[in-house]
């Protein structure tokens, strides 16, 4: 969306009832583990149709006239969902850089629906995906610096499988990254994979920036991961996605 093409504000209620889409969506909920304090460190808030059809299916009807409303509506559907499971961790949300036109304006819906629903901004983390292609990077370090200091969290999603790489962390500064499933994958038997995963987590370790491995899947993927240092996990490992609750914790 350019810049220059403001849309119309929406408000948390109707955000909440969908904001003016011509379709319904909902979100299951993932835990994201810490290992070391066998703790959930968050909850990440994941697209689903109301008849839990996967997120491909909703995202797929995302087009430039309803990105923008869409990215608002799905802040206020997790914040919503959060404050009614009475979750105590961190809530993860995916959001669209390309949707968000202005960072000061776009905020004000999350920020209101966190006060209408009593759940606490600090306790909220915003993840780009690196599967959206960015079209203007220095926007994106802007949303970035705003939302950190209004004292949210923020990550990059699917590190390793999108548009820019390392060359995104050496231009924004976030607090966290999530390492692609891709990577993670029987990293214990490929050594290509673990000696990039090792040089990533040294970096971000350099960078200050936490690393969180997603896609867990076995006791073997998790140990190579925990060898390098790395004490945040997301997987099937764990626990499967929640269709509007949230899951019984395997393994900890």
């Amino acid at each position: 969306m350019n810049k220059l093409q403001e849309p119309q504000k929406i408000g948390c209620a109707e955000c909440a009832k969908g904001a003016g889409l011509d379709f319904e969506f909902t979100m299951a909920f993932q835990p994201i583990i810490n290992t070391s304090t066998k703790q959930v460190f968050a909850q990440e808030a994941l697209v689903r149709g109301m008849h839990q059809e996967p997120a491909s299916e909703i995202l797929g009807r995302i087009n430039d006239q309803n990105r923008y409303r869409f990215d608002q509506a799905c802040r206020v559907k997790a914040v919503q969902l959060g404050a009614k499971l009475n979750i105590s961790s961190y809530i993860s949300i995916n959001f669209l850089p390309n949707a968000v036109y202005n960072p000061e304006l776009c905020i004000r819906t999350t920020i209101e629906a966190a006060e209408a629903y009593g759940f606490p901004i600090d306790r909220i983390i915003f993840e780009i995906t690196e599967g959206e292609k960015i079209t203007d990077q220095a926007h994106l370090r802007q949303i970035i610096q705003y939302y950190r200091q209004k004292g949210f969290l923020t990550a990059i999603d699917d590190f390793g499988a999108g548009y820019s790489g390392l060359n995104l962390l050496a231009d924004i500064q976030t607090d966290l990254v999530k390492l692609d499933m891709g990577l993670i994958r029987d990293i214990d038997q490929n050594k290509n994979r673990r000696a990039i995963v090792r040089g990533i987590s040294q970096v971000c370790n350099e960078l200050n920036i936490i690393v969180i491995a997603e896609g867990v899947e076995t006791y073997d993927e998790l140990s190579v991961l925990q060898s390098f240092g790395i004490e945040l996990f997301q997987g099937y490992y764990f626990a499967k996605p929640m269709f509007q609750n949230l899951a019984t914790i395997n393994n900890l």
